[in-house]
């Protein structure tokens, strides 16, 4: 029965994986390809965050510092240099990484909420940094008139079809990637912390090593959403650094449903898509949106897709009671 049952389970998670393909393929037809590429950059950047809260328990506010650095350093190197496109993601990443190394060799010392006001101080210091270097990162407004990079052979990405199916191509990579992160080894140790880091320290792992790498994969994957974000749109701002990005990304996250990689891929559009939506309807989109919030999180107390992961799940077998004579 058992075994069936994580058969179903196993089924519908390949399930998931083919109704995300499906929908990031069937998006550029129902939405504006603005609004579809915008979905796919919020889903890796929901699913790479989700990889520290879900399935680490660590969380991060100030996770824009990765996603808006990249986006600047991104931008500075096309705009400025004119670098091609992977060598300027390449380096966009690796500036992520290098942030997120400095920043996770002092977080990962404090747990909780202790753990989540370090990181936004980080994140808010950014945020003054970039503000402060207005030579470089146009203070106020920001990077504009990015130009779009060339790809290979002089191919640029003017197109906006071409370029969203590069990103949909990365954000499936970026996916396999965590998949195979939480299914391995590695993955399994950083749940044991999630679920009891001092049993786990008790039983001989080095909990803030691993904690470690796990904000730093995060981050190098958030890296990679905001380099896209910022060839998508030929600009990027201060708001992509700001608090409020790091708090959209975590209700995406609890909205799909924390700790199950396909939870954020389904929570980012439903939460861009009724914003986008809201903004044409009404005045106050922040509200209705909040409304709506606090409606599903209430029904799906582990997130949409979480409470449907969670029905498929094998369910414990109790041994019958022995019989008294």
């Amino acid at each position: 029965m058992i075994s069936r049952a994580a058969g179903v389970h196993g089924r519908f998670a390949w399930g998931l994986a083919v109704a995300a393909i499906a929908l990031g393929l069937l998006l550029p037809h129902v939405l504006y390809i603005g609004l579809a590429t915008d979905v796919v950059i919020w889903a890796m950047f929901a699913a790479a965050f989700d990889l520290l809260l879900g399935y680490t328990g660590l969380l991060s506010f100030g996770h824009a510092m990765f996603f808006g650095g990249a986006s600047y350093v991104a931008g500075l190197l096309i705009l400025r240099a004119h670098w091609s496109f992977f060598p300027a993601v390449f380096v966009a990443v690796l500036a992520a990484t290098v942030i997120a190394a400095l920043v996770g060799a002092v977080a990962i010392r404090r747990q909780g909420i202790y753990f989540a006001m370090i990181t936004l101080a980080f994140g808010q210091m950014l945020y003054f940094i970039a503000n402060q270097m207005g030579d470089w990162t146009g203070g106020q407004d920001g990077l504009q008139n990015v130009p779009r990079p060339a790809l290979i052979g002089g191919i640029r990405l003017d197109n906006d079809d071409l370029l969203y199916y590069i990103t949909l191509a990365l954000a499936v990579l970026t996916v396999s990637f965590i998949l195979r992160v939480v299914n391995s080894p590695f993955g399994r140790v950083l749940s044991a912390i999630r679920e009891n880091e001092q049993r786990a320290t008790g039983l001989g792992y080095r909990t803030n090593g691993y904690k470690l790498v796990a904000f730093v994969l995060s981050a190098a994957l958030a890296g990679l959403a905001g380099a896209l974000f910022v060839i998508a749109h030929r600009f990027t701002s201060l708001d992509t650094l700001d608090w409020h990005t790091s708090g959209e990304v975590v209700i995406m996250t609890v909205l799909g449903g924390m700790g199950t990689v396909f939870g954020p891929l389904f929570g980012a559009p439903f939460y861009l898509i009724i914003n986008d939506r809201l903004s044409t309807l009404t005045t106050s989109p922040g509200l209705v949106l909040g409304i709506i919030f606090i409606i599903v999180v209430s029904v799906f107390r582990r997130g949409m897709i979480g409470e449907l992961m969670s029905a498929m799940r094998p369910k414990k077998q109790t041994a019958p009671a022995a019989a008294t004579s």
